[in-house]
């Protein structure tokens, strides 16, 4: 039996997921995405849970995945993302052409830039990273090798893929990706993309109409 656990909390404007990570009988966490506004509700979970958030693992710097990290952030929280992302976690406003009317988002400094074929170690659990941009230039994805789990960002949902014509978006990019990073997971792998429900690599290879095998 795994002791990972991990919970989606749809939250922000437009429902994007953030999930908080931990294992059983520990108190550290780990928080995925950072929506806006999403503080409270991530607080509220964490207390209930008796967790203390360590570090935020950024999939990529979009306004509605991001913009909530800087409310949340503390000396003792360590962020992490890919420097391709940098100027929209630094500079969101150059998003407002794109992002909902009037929201005000925060930047945020990230820590540590990660990159394709890193490993990160989550108490005890090896999580591999691997880039794939094609929805931004960015875009990361977390595999917990062991538990089969994958934090994937907006690079595939559900029968759906994420969008390519924002800026620095490439539909042929995004496919090369998918193939290379994500089909290449075993079948049976949960896929946590940034909207929507969890989908696994063997579904969407079966079922997803923008990207076949």
């Amino acid at each position: 039996m795994s002791l990972l656990k991990f919970k989606g909390i749809e939250l922000g404007p437009i429902g994007t997921n953030a999930y908080v990570i931990w294992k059983h009988g520990q108190t550290d966490c780990v928080l995925v995405d950072a929506p806006p506004q999403c503080k409270e509700e991530i607080e509220a979970f964490l207390q209930s849970k008796n967790l203390s958030l360590r570090e935020m693992w950024l999939t990529h710097g979009h306004w509605d995945h991001m913009a909530g990290a800087e409310s949340l952030n503390s000396e003792n929280i360590h962020v992490i993302g890919h420097k391709d992302d940098q100027v929209m976690f630094e500079q969101p406003e150059i998003m407002s052409a794109f992002a909902i009317p009037g929201l005000q988002m925060q930047p945020i400094q990230v820590d540590t830039w990660i990159s394709h074929g890193g490993e990160l170690n989550f108490l005890g659990s090896s999580v591999e990273v691997r880039h794939c941009p094609g929805h931004c230039p960015g875009n990361v994805v977390f595999w917990f090798k062991d538990e089969k789990v994958c934090f994937v960002g907006d690079v595939i949902f559900r029968e759906s893929v994420g969008r390519y014509d924002l800026p620095g978006g490439d539909m042929a990019t995004l496919r090369d990706s998918i193939l290379k990073n994500i089909y290449s997971l075993p079948d049976d792998t949960i896929l946590c993309p940034g909207h929507g429900p969890t989908t696994t690599v063997g579904y969407e290879k079966t079922h997803n109409p923008f990207v076949r095998p």
